[in-house]
């Protein structure tokens, strides 16, 4: 018989007959070990343990400990088994695809009557049934006629229509969980009891279109969630209530922030408070980069597509760009122009205008550049995925040696705006040189060691994405994780020699010749729409005092207290404070509730005795606990407070 060799995580390498399945290598390794295995790793791809292996190949044994490979083989075989309960429940049900998706899978069903919120307790239940059945798992490959006629018979027509797509040098692979049958890559678990029965949850039924064809059916998606553990499970869904109560959506409203209609999708209507904080968000950003050294510019939003085309963006990102026709006068033709995705070739253009030298570089342009792109309807979501915004984009032109004291010090930019923003700490991952690019290995190492020299300078870790860099440069993604343990990716650094010399950028060196400059792309928040729906978030709406857009209201408890209401907000206002006045004949209690839902972060109350002692009682929001202060120590504590932090 042939052999075949195995290398094992280890080093050591063992011959094994070919053909030999990784649950037979897992078993003769150990008999504990072939107990516990789940899968395994053979040269990089993921194998179910029935698959056989036919040549030489490395090989890793998993077992329920390896996170990564549990999760994905618990969620997968759930899919299946909730796909199966759900045609025991209603054998009429059509059945389509089941993929895992981040923390769970779903589920697409063509079925006459639709899903209801009950249905999915009694899914749940049945589900629960055929996890303690501990049914076999079995696997085959067959024929691409057979296994047309097999979903022919079943009246599948959606499984015809996969197998039909799928390339003819793909095996076709049968799945069976007990008598239930799938078509499906794999891989699985071994029986339907390796799944924990008391880690899943269905959350939410939606509707999706076959194949993502808005001309195709309409079918009915079930979500579902699974960890390889209930505690797990537990603390997902605490998260996810907490998030709830923290959404931007929902908080945006009850702050008055801002709204969103069908006449301007992904568009946002910014209300006077929630257009008070951009502003001051903005106002900061912009002294934190001109004391960095940064040039503020500011560029058009429609530009020909002539420049769109120099600088290799019409090609490649076309399908994401909004495009104006114009009639100009004269012309025979229309005018087409686009609004601008992004901003990096007009920054090209104010470079390149008058003669540049080295003692110019590095140059630091700076732009809240208003952009446009086009997403599709399903994935925008409230502030943070929207078709319009402003980025707080800037672009270094800088020689090759300039690379790593410009990267470390955009590094340290970025560290003191997220702890002023409430971020104390932040991850940086280095994405190095993909398969396909532009330049020379020896520029690829120079430009790479810039970075990482640059990283070490400042005394951070970062981890390595190789091969995930741009085509044309390699580049640091900085990740912001909040208060419930979501990450977001926000900044960015990007080296570029590719755009400047397609758009003809130069300076003269030195030496008196002409040289191409690098171009940094660089950003600390991203978006400003997404960052503040970050911010929003992350503080549950409570947002540090100087950004928040009503900072203080004067509220009074009788209407003889009106006069000194006004005074106590005049004096605020003088100290700098965003106060405002809340005269309403109405219970103090009601008006703390209310502007408490505002959030509101201070509350002064007046009534007689304020007057007569000029002083306030102040409520702090989230503490029920009051205090009676003279109105200048006041005034004086909350006017530092609503300083903000670069002017301290």
């Amino acid at each position: 018989m042939a052999q075949i060799s195995l290398t094992f995580p280890d080093g050591n390498a063992r011959d094994f007959p070919a053909g030999i399945t990784a649950g037979e290598v897992a078993a003769d390794i150990s008999k504990s070990l072939g107990k516990k295995a789940i899968s395994a790793t053979v040269n990089g791809a993921h194998y179910d343990l029935a698959w056989p292996i036919e040549a030489d190949a490395s090989i890793a044994i998993h077992t329920m400990g390896d996170q990564e490979q549990a999760n994905e083989l618990v969620r997968h075989d759930l899919a299946h088994i909730m796909a199966r309960a759900v045609q025991e429940i209603w054998p009429d049900t059509q059945v389509t695809i089941g993929p895992v998706i981040k923390d769970g899978w779903y589920y697409d069903f063509d079925r006459a009557e639709p899903f209801v919120p009950e249905d999915l307790a009694l899914i749940e239940k049945k589900m629960k049934d055929i996890i303690n059945k501990r049914d076999e798992v079995r696997t085959e490959v067959w024929e691409r006629a057979r296994a047309i006629k097999h979903y022919e018979d079943l009246n599948e027509p959606y499984k015809v229509e996969l197998i039909e797509a799928i390339p003819g040098d793909e095996p076709l692979r049968m799945y069976w969980h007990g008598d239930w049958q799938d078509l499906c890559r794999g891989p699985h678990l071994q029986h339907t009891g390796q799944v924990p029965g008391d880690a899943f949850k269905l959350m939410s039924i939606a509707g999706a279109y076959w194949r993502g064809d808005s001309n195709r059916a309409m079918l009915q998606r079930i979500y579902g969630v699974a960890f390889t553990g209930k505690e797990k499970l537990r603390a997902h869904l605490n998260m996810l209530e907490e998030a709830a109560k923290r959404d931007h959506r929902k908080l945006g409203r009850e702050m008055n922030l801002f709204h969103m209609q069908e006449e301007a999708p992904g568009q946002v209507f910014w209300h006077p408070n929630g257009w008070t904080i951009y502003t001051e968000l903005q106002d900061y950003m912009r002294r934190k980069q001109r004391a960095d050294g940064y040039k503020e510019i500011n560029t058009p939003q429609v530009v020909d597509r002539k420049l769109w085309e120099a600088s290799g963006h019409w090609d490649k990102y076309q399908e994401h760009m909004f495009i104006v026709e114009v009639e100009e006068e004269h012309a025979k033709e229309k005018a087409i122009n686009a609004l601008k995705p992004m901003n990096c070739p007009c920054h090209v253009q104010v470079f390149n205008q008058g003669l540049k030298s080295y003692r110019d570089l590095p140059l630091r342009l700076a732009e809240f550049g208003s952009c446009s792109r086009y997403e599709p309807s399903g994935a925008l979501h409230g502030i943070m995925r929207v078709r319009g915004f402003t980025q707080d984009d800037a672009h270094i032109f800088c020689a090759e040696d300039q690379i790593e004291a410009e990267c470390a010090k955009f590094i340290n930019f970025l560290a003191g705006v997220y702890a002023d923003l409430g971020f104390e700490k932040f991850d940086i991952k280095f994405a190095t040189r993909p398969e396909m690019r532009v330049g020379s290995d020896e520029s690829w190492d120079i430009v790479e060691g810039a970075l990482e020299k640059a990283i070490e300078a400042t005394g951070r870790s970062f981890e390595l994405e190789p091969g995930d860099g741009a085509f044309y440069g390699p580049k640091l993604d900085f990740y912001l994780t909040d208060a419930i343990g979501r990450v977001w990716q926000c900044g960015t650094f990007q080296v570029d020699n590719n755009t400047p010399e397609r758009l003809g950028a130069t300076y003269i060196g030195e030496d008196g010749a002409k040289h191409r400059p690098y171009m940094l792309h660089r950003a600390c928040l991203g978006s400003f729409e997404r960052f503040i729906g970050i911010l929003i978030e992350e503080h549950a709406g409570k947002l540090p005092f100087w950004l928040a857009p009503r900072q203080v209201v004067v509220a009074s408890i009788t209407s003889e207290a009106d006069a000194y209401v006004q005074e106590v907000v005049d004096t605020l206002t003088a100290a700098g404070v965003r106060a405002e006045a809340d005269m309403r004949n109405e219970k103090i209690n009601y008006k703390v509730r209310e502007h408490s839902v505002g959030k509101v972060p201070v509350i002064l109350a007046v009534g007689a005795r304020e007057v007569e002692e000029k002083t306030v009682s102040v409520r702090r929001l989230g503490d029920k606990r009051t205090s009676v202060q003279p109105l200048s120590d006041v005034a004086d504590a909350l006017g530092i407070e609503a300083t903000p932090p670069d002017l301290r």
